[in-house]
């Protein structure tokens, strides 16, 4: 998801400056034309904006965080963003450090996956100063269709990890749906086909459309929609039995050896 967001960024006439825990990442967007820094705070000193993408709060707070970290190196002015899916005491805490420096912090998730990453056509999911937020979307457009405003910092990785907990449990419910079609007698190609067309929706689509042997790349993986759900479950102390079974059926699918699978896997058992 960063590497699409940095190309596109350098297909707008961006000067762009990289880093990745991998080199070899790094070193497929340098023969793009970005430059490649040593660490976050190199790649964040001459910044104007500041985007980072890693896996979980762990690879987050590393980045950001420390000398070597992005805000050991932004410039006062830059736009600092988090675009991953963190959790919210994570984001929180981030958003606070960055207030106390004076800093403009924005958290900006992104929904539409892979194919959205790497043709520009992303959907931000945003919270932070909203008049913050204006001034960067002439920037935004490279990389985003639409972006979403709900609120202060926070707010959009929120919302992220609602609307993330809803489509693993739609996923889950499908493959039910069709686990019941075919103890029913049904022929499970008529059933997916119709279920696609109504009730439809792109979830349920895209979750046909991949079954059974599922996209090649995979857009999301399980081990990720995994930690989504563990985040999301921490956002309040309210009850969540549907978000709780299908974080336990995502995590069977780990420990069977498929965290690497894509995250419509769990529907073909």
């Amino acid at each position: 998801m960063g590497s699409g967001i940095a190309a596109n960024f350098l297909k707008h006439g961006h000067a762009v400056t990289v880093w990745n825990r991998s080199p070899a990442r790094a070193r497929a967007l340098a023969k793009q034309g970005a430059l490649v820094a040593a660490a976050p705070r190199e790649a964040a000193a001459k910044a104007d904006a500041v985007f980072e993408v890693t896996a979980n709060d762990e690879s987050s707070r590393a980045a950001w965080l420390g000398e070597e970290g992005i805000l050991a190196g932004a410039g006062p002015r830059a736009a600092l963003v988090t675009c991953a899916t963190l959790s919210a005491a994570w984001t929180d805490e981030l958003a606070r450090s960055c207030a106390t420096e004076g800093r403009t912090f924005l958290d900006m998730p992104m929904t539409g996956g892979r194919v959205a990453a790497e043709s520009g056509k992303l959907t931000l999911l945003a919270g932070g100063d909203e008049t913050a937020l204006a001034g960067l979307r002439p920037l935004l457009a490279a990389i985003a269709g639409e972006v979403k405003y709900f609120g202060p910092a926070g707010s959009g990785m929120r919302y992220k990890l609602i609307l993330n907990t809803l489509q693993a449990i739609h996923i889950a419910g499908f493959g039910e749906a069709l686990r019941l079609a075919r103890a029913a007698g049904l022929d499970e190609r008529l059933v997916g086909a119709a279920l696609a067309e109504r009730p439809g929706g792109v979830i349920t689509q895209l979750t046909w459309k991949d079954y059974p042997n599922g996209p090649a790349p995979i857009n999301f993986a399980v081990e990720w929609i995994a930690k989504d759900l563990a985040y999301a479950a921490g956002v309040a102390d309210a009850l969540h039995p549907l978000l709780d079974l299908a974080l336990a059926e995502y995590r069977k699918k780990i420990a069977d050896g498929e965290a690497q699978a894509d995250w419509t896997a769990i529907a073909k058992d």
